[in-house]
C-alpha cells in the first residue's frame, strides 16, 4: 500500500494539456492533485502546510518557477520542490536542487520517474515535519524545567555524578537527586542514557 496516498500534490504548469497529462497520471495512482495556471495563482491559493509537494515548471510567464521557490523559501514553506525542464534549462535546476529544491525531471520523461520522484519527496516532506516535531517537544520540555533543574541537567549530560553535581552547585546529594528525578520526569526519559542521547541529538540539529 502507498503510504503517501491522500497527501496533496499541486501542479503549477501554464500548459494545461500538460497539466492534464500529470493529473491522470497521478490520479490514477490515488494522489489528490490540485492545478494552478500560474505562480502568481498558486501563490493566491495555496498556504502550504502539512506533508504535501509541489510539481513546478521552472520556465513560465510572469512568475518563473524558480522565482516562486525562492518565494516560498522566504515564507518557509514546508514542501518540496519537483521542477519540470526542458532541456535547455537543465543548469538552472541543477542550481535549484543545490538551494533545496528536491529534484527536476526533464521532458520527455517516464511516468515511472515522476512517480519514484513524487514518492521520494512526500517521504522526505513526511521525515522533516516528524523531525521538526520532535525539535519543538525537546525544545517545551527544555523550557519546562526550573533554573536549578536545568543546572542539573546540564551537569548530568556531561557525566559528572550525583556527589560531584552536588558540590558543583553547592547543595545536598538529596536535593540533587530531587531535582534529577524531576528533570527526568519533565523530560520524558526513562534513563540518563535516554537522557543524553536525546540531548545529544536535539543540540546536534539545532547546530
Amino acid at each position: 500500500m502507498n503510504t503517501n496516498t491522500h497527501a496533496p500534490i499541486h501542479i503549477v504548469d501554464d500548459d494545461e494539456p500538460f497539466r492534464d497529462s500529470l493529473v491522470w497520471l497521478l490520479e490514477s495512482h490515488d494522489y489528490p492533485v490540485h492545478c494552478h495556471g500560474s505562480a502568481e495563482d498558486f501563490l493566491g491559493q495555496v498556504v502550504p502546510a502539512g506533508v504535501g509537494c509541489l510539481i513546478v515548471d521552472i520556465r513560465m510567464p510572469g512568475m518563473s518557477g524558480l522565482e516562486l521557490f525562492e518565494e516560498l523559501g522566504r515564507r518557509g514553506n514546508p514542501w518540496p520542490v519537483i521542477f519540470i525542464t526542458g532541456h535547455g534549462d537543465v543548469p538552472m535546476a541543477v542550481q535549484a536542487v543545490k538551494r533545496g529544491a528536491h529534484d527536476f525531471l526533464e521532458k520527455p520523461f517516464n511516468q515511472q520517474a515522476l512517480l519514484d520522484a513524487v514518492d521520494s519527496a512526500l517521504a522526505a516532506c513526511r521525515q522533516k515535519l516528524d523531525s521538526q516535531a520532535s525539535l519543538d517537544q525537546m525544545a517545551e520540555r527544555l523550557d519546562s524545567l526550573t533554573v536549578r533543574e536545568r543546572e542539573v541537567l546540564e551537569k548530568v549530560v556531561e557525566g559528572k555524578m550525583n556527589k560531584v553535581i552536588a558540590d558543583d552547585l553547592g547543595i545536598s546529594i538529596k536535593t540533587v537527586e530531587a531535582h534529577r528525578g524531576k528533570m527526568m520526569d519533565k523530560m520524558g526519559a526513562r534513563s540518563i542514557a535516554d537522557l543524553v542521547q536525546a540531548v545529544v541529538a536535539y543540540r546536534q540539529q539545532k547546530g
